[in-house]
């Protein structure tokens, strides 16, 4: 029993290592997977022992004395109770996704969706894509609940955009270390290269959470901020998804309508007349949107948001001023798109 009692405090000890410590910076899969391990040791003692009173209160005074002391060393640590050990791998989990110094070498392991999770009952699971397991889990959760309603981006777009959201609060709780925020989106985005539709959805979804806390809301504003100065993505995002998710964007942050509209401005200021075909095409070797497609994003912005119409359309007319305000047809884009906008 006596060292049933010390692996008992070890396990606490090491939760509180894995949600308050800087140490987790030097884990590697090796350390995670032993992690793992005394956690799920701790869930076969509960298993054991909670319906022997005189055992279990036993454990309970060790994991007072456990907690006493944690608490006294780490301010922020709320300690574990005796029926926390009935799930102890998921209050690991949490500690550790909760953790901002968590490196991204560990979350792409938890995240890694090529390398299911071992669910076997009693056998010691490989941690390896744990994270993707639960989004699978939350994501049918999600799709079967007859409470829940359709989502526009996706069962797991909608799971992940969430856990996004709440990573990115964690790492911003931090303040000065805003830069770890920033780090963190630039390694999901290189870690989703090849999936950068799935990417575009996981954004959506992250910026539509609903029922979010003021943390939550000061993280969709730093993400604002972040996808503003990755022009390529943001380009894509407004290419690649549908016309009725960007207007819930836009109806939702008026930073991504404006940077939706700059967007536009932009696309048309890259097409060039094209006497063969009669119509204005995109310059660039990757056209990201036709002329009509383009004339639909603005329509579809004036009607989401009626108060920007006039103001964009006095833009437009300065910029075919500028281009010699002529009348004639392929002379300047500005015009033509101005009279598509008004037919």
């Amino acid at each position: 029993m006596e060292a049933v009692l010390k692996n008992l405090a070890s396990t606490a000890e090491l939760l509180a290592v894995a949600a308050h410590c800087d140490v987790v910076e030097h884990w590697d899969k090796q350390t995670l997977s032993r992690a793992f391990q005394w956690a799920l040791y701790c869930e076969h003692v509960f298993s054991r022992f909670h319906n022997n009173p005189s055992v279990r209160r036993i454990m309970e005074k060790q994991l007072q004395l456990t907690n006493q002391s944690l608490r006294a060393a780490l301010p922020g640590y709320t300690g574990v109770s005796f029926s926390d050990l009935s799930r102890c791998q998921h209050q690991l989990l949490v500690g550790l996704l909760n953790n901002p110094k968590l490196p991204s070498s560990i979350m792409k392991i938890l995240f890694d969706s090529k390398s299911p999770v071992d669910t076997k009952q009693g056998e010691c699971q490989d941690v390896t894509g744990i994270c993707s397991h639960i989004i699978q889990c939350k994501s049918a959760c999600e799709i079967l609940s007859p409470l829940t309603d359709s989502s526009a981006v996706g069962a797991d777009a909608e799971v992940q955009g969430g856990m996004l959201i709440e990573r990115l609060g964690v790492l911003m709780s931090q303040g000065s270390e805003a830069y770890r925020a920033e780090h963190f989106l630039d390694f999901v985005l290189q870690e989703c290269e090849g999936a950068a539709e799935h990417f575009c959805l996981l954004i959506a979804a992250a910026l539509l959470k609903k029922k979010i806390s003021a943390a939550e809301t000061a993280s969709q504003g730093f993400l604002l901020d972040w996808l503003q100065n990755k022009h390529s993505m943001l380009e894509h995002m407004c290419s690649a998804l549908p016309t009725s998710l960007l207007m819930d964007l836009a109806k939702e942050h008026q930073k991504f309508r404006d940077t939706y509209c700059d967007v536009l401005k932009k696309w048309a200021s890259e097409m060039e007349y094209s006497i063969s075909d009669g119509e204005w095409v995109q310059s660039s070797t990757n056209p990201t949107a036709s002329f009509q497609r383009l004339t639909e994003h603005f329509l579809a912005l004036f009607e989401t948001c009626p108060s920007l119409r006039d103001e964009v359309e006095k833009e437009l007319k300065a910029l075919k001023i500028s281009d010699g305000d002529f009348d004639v047809r392929g002379l300047s884009v500005w015009g033509d798109l101005l009279s598509a906008l008004n037919k």
